[in-house]
């Protein structure tokens, strides 16, 4: 039951095989969004989690992040993509436009951001380029039209934006909104995880235009783009380099604990 590829679902993304083994795992940080289930694409053993658990059930702020990356690492995983919907904040990123974004913003609070808070040596990661080069590389040559770079900004939700905030966010700068996005990428990185994500635009957020976003509006575009999602998913899987061993990885995602005294062993 071990798998080298995560695939972590978002809203309206919660199974990935048809046929397909589950195991449950056991984390120091208590369960996570559900059981993994693991399964054959294009030649590579790939682990699938639906991020708010198979019902929907878990909101952005109740997501365990920090159980669904270590659940992941236990059983082999080191290379995650991690889909998710966001709300465009420029006039050209239309519902249904894909974006793999190069930076992210973190304005989420309250949640568990750390799986270095034991006390012991004190363990810094380098976060300044937040996605994986060989991830993004490979979701962007996957065939699918997407925008190359932008900076997601993570709200904590459930809650959308309000149209003050929104215009504060595109005054900054910032390309897309999300709820999920953090702390999960960060996560990752104190994993020694190389982690990428796609951005699927589903609404235009509050501040750019037009009426405020609903729920229902957001799963509605979800689900009109969850098959070129998928297909999408498929070729990005096979264009993935090859598992490399702890050891001798040549990723800096994979390299990010080089040379510190971690307080417990990873799995």
């Amino acid at each position: 039951m071990r798998a080298d590829i995560g695939i972590i679902g978002g809203s309206g993304f919660y199974d990935f095989f048809r046929d397909a083994e589950t195991v449950t795992v056991e984390t120091p940080f208590g369960e996570p969004s559900a059981p993994l289930a693991i399964g054959e694409v294009a030649g590579r053993r790939v682990a699938f989690l639906p991020r708010h658990g198979v019902r929907h059930q878990f909101p952005p702020h109740r997501v365990n992040y920090r159980a669904n990356l270590w659940a992941l690492r236990s059983i082999g995983v080191r290379q995650v993509l991690a889909p998710c919907a966001v709300g465009g904040l420029r006039p050209e990123l239309t519902p249904g436009t894909f974006v793999v974004p190069d930076q992210v913003v973190d304005r989420t609070w309250g949640r568990a951001h750390t799986v270095w808070d034991a006390v012991g040596p004190v363990v810094h990661v380098s976060f300044a380029d937040p996605y994986c080069p060989r991830g993004r590389t490979a979701l962007l040559g996957a065939g699918e039209p997407v925008v190359d770079g932008g900076t997601l900004v993570v709200i904590n939700g459930p809650r959308f934006s309000s149209r003050a905030e929104s215009r504060w966010h595109a005054a900054a700068g910032w390309s897309v909104v999300g709820m999920t996005g953090m702390p999960e990428a960060s996560v990752a990185r104190e994993l020694a995880m190389c982690f990428s994500t796609v951005c699927m635009v589903t609404d235009a957020d509050a501040g750019v235009e037009g009426p405020g976003v609903s729920h229902a509006e957001v799963m509605q575009v979800f689900a009109g783009n969850i098959e070129r999602l998928k297909a999408m998913l498929v070729r990005v899987i096979a264009a993935l380099p090859e598992p490399e061993p702890d050891e001798t990885a040549t990723c800096s995602c994979r390299r990010a604990l080089d040379g510190q005294r971690l307080p417990f062993e990873l799995p």
